[in-house]
């Protein structure tokens, strides 16, 4: 039970959200802006599908394999210095992505890109486990979500509109400055712990009683109960199989509509946006309506387990549906209804990650969006070659997607998403 003061709470917590939410608006800039740009780029470069899908899973390679270091780094030293950290250094290789000259050279920065954007969601999870009380923490992670695929949702107009003035070689660059503003304005701001903050005043405390011991340094992570852990294992699996359709949308879904839909730039810029917006309002209602399920059900457990069935259930038929629609437009927006339901079932994980791991959120968050982002990294070169194998059969592509969403539906119903990894070995279960 939070104890309330008798003292008006301040609201300083909210601009952590404010920053989390810039963040994710950034990230996914940075991100997804090659996959509009990719046409370009493979023909100033000479790249193949193939090469250019090792281009796309570059990326989440490194993404995956410094989840884990950059969750546990910010458990060991605070979110505050990690994030600088790391913001600065995806920031410098989004700008270095633009001074590419061949396939190896865009390789390599895109994985030395996706080694410091590694650090941004473990981070920006541990930061709210400190600075928010547990029933404001998943419509945060709703919102922060919201934002990220909102910010991917504008960037291919975004992208159009800047090559009207640039080349995408700079057009890099200047993606690349924003992450840098950020950091300064970030890094003067925010402090890990709550208490250190001049903002907030005795009230906004008393909303966070309880989240002390959360601040502090923690390296040593319980490894053991970490992999020995059924829920954990179920909750990277899902994470795997949600990750791998939704790749596509941030990495082929251009050049599909480009080449198989036969859409101009312009066009395909502003349906393949359509994905990343609906999935938006996805987290977002997730977010809110999980409050509202919560008092209906009287279980997180109940909530948690309904939405990510449902949502993992409704993307399978959404994009199955998608595929033999001939009108481009509303097969779009039938994709984009799957995305909606992909991201139904965002704010449970993260926000399961935040009440199993505890103050180990960070190390926990991070090696879920590892097994999310190994995903990104075979799905992209998966598509490439099923592409060249299949004389550029697209739907075949859609259809494993669907089948690999169908997969996730049987992993929520055994997955624990509220007690704790301390608790668990000890056989305490919470509602």
């Amino acid at each position: 039970m939070i104890q309330r003061s008798a003292v008006r709470p301040s609201r300083a917590r909210y601009w952590v959200i404010v920053f989390a939410v810039t963040l994710s608006v950034i990230t996914y800039i940075d991100r997804v802006c090659i996959s509009q740009a990719a046409p370009e780029i493979s023909r100033d470069l000479g790249l193949s599908k193939v090469e250019m899908g090792y281009a796309f899973s570059a990326f989440a390679l490194a993404y995956a394999l410094f989840e884990i270091p950059g969750g546990w780094w910010g458990d060991k030293i605070g979110a505050r210095k990690v994030l600088m950290r790391v913001v600065i250094c995806w920031s410098f290789f989004t700008a270095a992505t633009g001074w590419a000259w061949n396939l190896l050279s865009l390789v390599f920065t895109r994985f030395w890109f996706g080694a410091g954007e590694a650090g941004c969601f473990p981070n920006l999870t541990k930061a709210f486990t400190t600075w928010l009380p547990q029933d404001e923490r998943v419509k945060a992670q709703g919102i922060m979500w919201m934002s990220a695929r909102w910010g991917g949702a504008f960037t291919p107009m975004l992208v159009v509109l800047v090559f009207h003035f640039m080349s995408w070689r700079y057009a890099f660059g200047l993606f690349g400055a924003l992450g840098v503003v950020w950091a300064v304005f970030f890094y003067r701001w925010f402090r890990d712990d709550p208490r250190q903050h001049k903002s907030v005043n005795e009230g906004e405390l008393a909303l966070l009683k309880g989240t002390e011991h959360l601040v502090s340094g923690h390296g040593d992570v319980p490894w053991k109960k970490l992999v020995t852990s059924r829920t954990v294992w179920l909750l990277w699996i899902q994470y795997f199989l949600l990750a791998y359709p939704w790749y596509f949308y941030i990495t082929w879904l251009p050049t599909y509509l480009q080449e198989f839909r036969r859409q101009d730039q312009a066009r395909s810029a502003l349906l393949a946006g359509i994905p990343l917006l609906f999935g938006g309002f996805g987290s977002l209602f997730c977010g809110f309506l999980s409050s509202y399920l919560t008092g209906l059900t009287g279980s997180v457990r109940k909530t948690r387990r309904l939405m990510g069935t449902l949502g993992f259930l409704c993307a399978s038929i959404l994009l199955t549906l998608s595929v033999n629609i001939p009108d481009v437009t509303i097969a779009m927006l039938v994709m984009g209804l799957a995305s909606f339901a992909n991201d139904l079932v965002m704010p449970g994980s993260w926000g399961a990650c935040m009440d199993i791991g505890g103050k180990y959120a960070g190390t926990l968050s991070g090696s879920m969006n590892m097994m999310g982002n190994l995903a990104g990294f075979v799905a992209p070169v998966v598509t490439g070659y099923i592409l060249q194998s299949t004389n550029q059969n697209w739907n075949i592509n859609l259809y494993v997607m669907a089948g690999v969403y169908f997969l996730g539906v049987l992993t929520w119903p055994f997955i624990d998403p509220v007690t704790p990894l301390e608790e668990s070995s000890l056989g305490k279960v919470h509602p």
